[in-house]
């Protein structure tokens, strides 16, 4: 199989050079996070001399969220003021927001990405992307919107909500690729059904989804009712957005482009490196950002390295498995750990069982500790299959929940990631 690149020389480099860049681009990035004080404090004495190979930057120490989140808001920042040209931020809805500035050459960065992830996706410049993530503080709009363009395609801005008008405009402009947060295409269909609107009537044929978890189940049941092919697209507000990675149509896992991040995966607990091939916590640095450069940042994303051979693309750079769940969105419940994707993928395996659900754990009346399922049904629920979702759910994750089933559109859909966990314990 051949792809289509965007920038075929950097995307197929032969292993030793990827790992010569990678050296490089880590003493650059170290030389330059000395020049401010906070950053120097930290790392104990370090010198860019000092990385010789991979080895010696994984002595330098982690680098947290809650320590970005102390620095608000520019106090790990590497640039003078002058030169910042745009800021995002994270939400901040558990303590201060975590501040990335962008100079220019971060947004020329983030646009270079971005080309590369619409290439992989097969989007190219005779495209029409309609973008459906939000504009504004979060930066999954604008990193979709500076790659599009880069690659020459029309944009459609519309930015999130209003689902009625996408599908219009989705329509009548002929967009074949969107762009969005990974659960926004089922809102999308479920507005058709209300709507009774001809999906066949759209041109759509590719969607490019992140920013937030999505499993194999959930990613099928898009691609089979809405008649396309999805991508997913890997990175977050300290990595500088989306476009970190993305996976590619041979769904072999997310190319990492490492000239310009380094990827490591450790033990979630004690820190030590993960061997390829072994689930653990992704840590992520960035070698090519000037606003907020990271040095092995903890991003609590559990994944593993699944090859650094060349994929039947023909791209080169390391391939991470699709993200299975983070540390801290690690329910436990009765000594039982799991996380809310590995329900997802048992009920969706149910045809009858909507996509939208919500885990609630509360005390019952005992004081015990208690599980609910909210489950939502669609056309063709029975409530013969109950029990062998029951079974599936004991077997696979030793739960017994109680299951509540509730009517199409009773849960809540918030314009942005949804809500699978109310712990009201």
């Amino acid at each position: 199989m051949t792809a289509s690149m965007a920038e075929p020389q950097a995307e197929s480099l032969p292993r030793e050079e990827l790992e010569r860049r990678t050296l490089e681009g880590m003493r650059r990035t170290l030389g330059h996070v000395l020049g401010n004080p906070a950053w120097r404090r930290r790392l104990a004495g370090a010198e860019p001399d000092d990385i010789r190979s991979v080895a010696d930057w994984l002595r330098l120490p982690f680098l947290t969220k809650d320590e970005l989140r102390d620095a608000y808001p520019f106090d790990l920042a590497c640039v003078e003021r002058e030169r910042i040209l745009r800021v995002h931020m994270s939400s901040g809805t558990t303590g201060n927001p975590v501040v990335n500035p962008y100079t220019r050459a971060d947004l020329e960065q983030w646009a270079t990405v971005m080309a590369r992830c619409y290439a992989a996706a097969g989007v190219g410049a005779r495209d029409v992307i309609q973008i459906t993530a939000s504009f504004g503080l979060f930066t999954g709009g604008f990193g979709f919107h500076y790659g599009a363009e880069r690659i020459g395609a029309m944009v459609i801005p519309l930015g999130a909500g209003r689902t009625s008008l996408q599908l219009l405009t989705m329509r009548d402009l002929r967009a074949t690729a969107l762009a969005g947060i990974a659960t926004y295409p089922l809102r999308i269909l479920e507005v058709a059904r209300e709507e009774q609107f001809d999906l066949a009537s759209l041109s759509l044929r590719v969607a490019i989804l992140g920013a937030e978890m999505w499993s194999d189940d959930l990613r099928r049941r898009i691609e089979r009712e809405l008649h396309i092919t999805t991508f997913d697209i890997f990175g977050m507000t300290e990595t500088g957005g989306p476009g970190l990675g993305i996976d590619c149509e041979a769904r072999d896992g997310i190319h990492v482009w490492e000239d310009h991040y380094f990827c490591e995966v450790v033990d979630p607990t004690t820190g030590a490196p993960r061997g390829d091939g072994e689930e653990g916590e992704l840590v992520v640095s960035t070698l090519t950002r000037e606003g907020l450069p990271l040095i092995r940042y903890r991003t609590h994303d559990l994944t593993r390295v699944l090859s650094r051979s060349r994929c039947a693309c023909g791209r080169t750079h390391l391939r991470l498995d699709r993200i299975r769940g983070r540390t801290d969105d690690m329910v436990i419940f009765r000594g039982v750990n799991f996380y809310p994707r590995q329900i997802e993928s048992l009920a969706l395996k149910h045809a009858g069982v909507g996509h939208e659900y919500q885990i609630v754990l509360d005390r019952a009346p005992s004081g015990s500790d208690r599980l609910t399922l909210l489950l939502e049904a669609r056309e063709g629920f029975d409530e013969t299959l109950l029990p062998r979702l029951r079974d599936a759910l004991k077997q696979s994750l030793n739960l017994s929940p109680e299951i509540t089933v509730l009517k199409e559109g009773e849960l809540p859909r918030p314009a942005g990631k949804a809500v699978r966990v109310v712990d009201r314990r």
